[in-house]
């Protein structure tokens, strides 16, 4: 059996060691809006009027150690931003919040900036390109790439367009 061809991730439920610090993050950093906290232990977060793309708890990590890097889990969650410049405009957000940039790939098919959370959570940030630009083998098979993402051309158009 095959998965519906309309399936999509929902929503990540993030364990965190610090609720007020990872809201703040996802807030203030990435743009979310909160619709709803419990107290100290929980918040969801929503772009769009949604009731939730991300939940955050401490039910089992309040101050916890940091995880080993090499443990099986989560590597990473990407959210997707509608066009280049929605991007562009949450790189300069990202870094003018202090947050280290860890990659940024050109994979072909999207566009893409890696970096971590205050609890060391992978984050990625991306933007797709239209299908019809994707890249294709001689057969139409999809060929992604991995080439640089020049970073300081997204920040420009980002200056270019301010809001």
């Amino acid at each position: 059996m095959k998965t519906h061809p309309e399936t999509r991730v929902g929503h990540v439920h993030l364990k965190v060691t610090d609720l007020d610090r990872s809201v703040r993050f996802y807030r203030d950093v990435l743009g979310f809006d909160v619709t709803q906290k419990f107290g100290s232990q929980a918040a969801f977060l929503s772009a769009g009027g949604y009731h939730h793309h991300i939940g955050l708890n401490t039910w089992h990590s309040k101050d916890g150690p940091a995880p080993d890097p090499r443990a099986p889990g989560l590597y990473h969650v990407a959210f997707l931003y509608p066009d280049r410049l929605a991007l562009a405009h949450t790189l300069v957000q990202v870094m003018a919040s202090g947050v280290t940039i860890q990659g940024a790939a050109d994979h072909g098919v999207s566009e893409a900036i890696y970096f971590e959370d205050p609890d060391g959570n992978g984050i990625e940030i991306y933007r797709d390109r239209p299908n019809a630009e994707w890249p294709r083998g001689a057969q139409g098979s999809l060929t992604m790439t991995n080439a640089p993402l020049d970073l300081d051309k997204l920040i420009a158009e980002a200056k270019h367009h301010e809001v």
